[in-house]
């Protein structure tokens, strides 16, 4: 490791690059504010967006610093195994929400996750699920602003504390101004300039390496070993790289933390709600879906390449802890302009994450607890205006949760443990309130808060080592699996002793009671049979499985 640790030997080139990014960033938002009229247009784009465009938002949402940083990380700690994050754990979520869930938060209009609540149970469900969302939407911003606070550091050599109020400002100044269609079309802008920024590093990476094949027996000779290069072998016991058994991997993660993620997360779910019509929001995070199944190419990489170039990788402290391994072979291998074009890379994702949380707040803030709950029936003006100071308010929070991110080595696991206890419990009591028209909006209200209570208390009881579990991963899949058991329990229990809501004020909000039109507004273009939400669908799937072969 050399006296400089982390910092780039940046130039002017790279400088530049840079710049002219930061320039083009603030450009396009001040070009969307021209196109907010009312409150929708700042809050939902006007629900006037194509298909292509909401979806490599959705994407790009979810592809933030952390996404770069926490999976290149737990490549380098648990090999091939990360891969469980996209394949299961993401693509068939993405496509359930496509197929079956966005028709019902697209055809029954609502502005929001929490505001589907509102309709389906009551307003003590819909509050609980705004307050805890808010706070969530806080807390994940802040492990994107220490995400570019890493980088920024490790770049100028500014202190951690001026890195992350600097990128504050910056993410703040295109939403307040642009609103959501800012944060969107930044999101495309932002997607490409990430992937620019990250396929040389696996790229440079695997010709030092020696290719493929150098990569594998260079793994095999680390000190994760043959394991590091296999998703499921192992995964009968918990003797593997990740500690997790199958079945912790199949239900915590590939169905209720993942499920949990990406259908009732409103910081996602924005995205396919700004479509222009039923057909684009359903095909919105189909169309994510096809990205994301390559993504492991320039995050689980590189994060193997740093384990096996980088010495020393894995300690507690330090430069060599393991959120660094981008950073690490961002130093080693890039030359400059290239180096350049990777931290402008960087920097686009953590803004990419952090915009995402923070249109995701302003809009639950404003509609969801200002406008419901402390000034009803004020003008668009007005709540447009509430929306910026909320924005100002969410980005100020953040700065304040990014110094308890700073307090984990390994970020990813931090952000799953948020998952695990606002996620899972609001997508079981989502889904089954969906499925099951009898459940009653008491039976809402009760099964989201005990689910968000066991997943806590589950959390603490690992924490305070009453609760063994092999690892802070193995403990979010388990957290997030009796979350949902909790809640599907304490619906079963209370449904039969309090009144339920009648099928007509349940049109358009519980599956088979009708009241969603799929065609109603469909455009002509798609109509053609390879615009199917469903054939989309079904072809990501298919891959998913596939990409699972070599790797098996």
């Amino acid at each position: 490791m050399d006296g400089d640790g982390l910092r780039l030997n940046m130039n002017l080139l790279d400088y530049g690059i840079l710049a002219l990014y930061f320039v083009t960033v603030l450009g396009v938002g001040f070009a969307a504010r021209r196109a907010i009229r009312t409150s929708v247009d700042f809050f939902l784009s006007g629900r006037s967006l194509p298909a292509w465009v909401t979806g490599l938002a959705f994407v790009s949402a979810n592809l933030g610093a952390l996404e770069i940083i926490g999976m290149a990380a737990n490549g380098a700690q648990y090999g091939a195994m990360t891969v469980h994050y996209y394949w299961i754990g993401a693509v068939p979520a993405m496509v359930f929400l496509g197929i079956v869930m966005m028709p019902f938060y697209y055809g029954s209009r609502v502005r929001s996750v929490p505001e589907y609540l509102r309709l389906r149970f009551n307003r003590p469900t819909h509050l609980l699920n705004a307050i805890s969302f808010a706070l969530a939407q806080v807390l994940i911003a802040g492990v994107n602003l220490y995400a570019l606070a890493l980088i920024m550091q490790a770049l100028l050599g500014w202190p951690l504390w001026l890195a992350i109020v600097v990128g504050a400002l910056i993410v703040l100044a295109y939403i307040t101004v642009g609103g959501l269609t800012g944060a969107i079309y930044n999101e495309v802008l932002q997607f490409f300039v990430i992937v620019a920024g990250l396929v040389p590093i696996t790229v440079i990476g695997l010709v030092k390496v020696g290719g493929w094949s150098g990569l594998m027996e260079s793994v095999r000779g680390s000190e994760l070993g043959e394991a590091g290069l296999h998703a499921w072998q192992g995964t009968g016991s918990t003797d593997n790289p990740l500690g997790a058994h199958w079945l912790g991997i199949v239900f915590g993660l590939g169905f209720v933390l993942s499920f949990g993620y990406w259908t009732t997360n409103f910081a996602e779910v924005q995205r396919a709600l700004s479509a222009r019509n039923m057909s684009a929001a359903r095909r919105t995070p189909i169309i994510a879906a096809y990205p994301k199944l390559v993504i492991p190419v320039v995050t689980v990489v590189p994060g193997l390449i740093a384990l096996v170039t980088v010495k020393g990788l894995g300690a507690e402290s330090g430069d060599l802890v393991y959120n660094n391994a981008i950073p690490l072979l961002m130093r080693d291998l890039l030359p400059n302009g290239v180096l350049g074009v990777a931290v402008t890379g960087l920097v686009a994702s953590f803004m990419a994450g952090m915009a995402a949380n923070v249109s995701g707040f302003n809009t639950v803030f404003t509609y969801d607890i200002w406008q419901a709950y402390v000034r009803r029936d004020r003008s668009d003006e007005y709540y447009i205006r509430v929306g910026r100071l909320a924005t100002v308010g969410g980005v100020l929070v953040g700065i304040g949760t990014a110094f308890i991110a700073a307090g984990f080595s390994n970020i990813m696991n931090y952000i799953q443990a948020l998952f695990s206890l606002f996620n899972a419990p609001l997508f079981a009591t989502f889904i089954i309130g969906m499925f099951w028209k009898r459940m009653s909006p008491l039976a809402g209200f009760w099964s989201l808060l005990s689910g968000t209570l066991a997943a806590l208390a589950t959390y603490l009881l690992y924490k305070g080592g009453v609760v063994p579990f092999n690892s802070d991963l193995e403990e979010s899949f388990w957290g997030a699996g009796i979350a949902f058991v909790t809640v599907a329990v304490v619906a079963a229990v209370v449904t039969p002793l309090t009144r339920p809501k009648r099928d007509e004020e349940l049109t358009g909000l519980v599956y088979g009671l009708g009241g969603v039109d799929l065609k109603g507004d469909v455009l002509t273009g798609d109509r053609v049979w390879w615009r199917s939400p469903v054939l989309l669908g079904a072809i990501a799937l298919v891959l998913a499985v596939v990409l699972y072969i070599p790797v098996f």
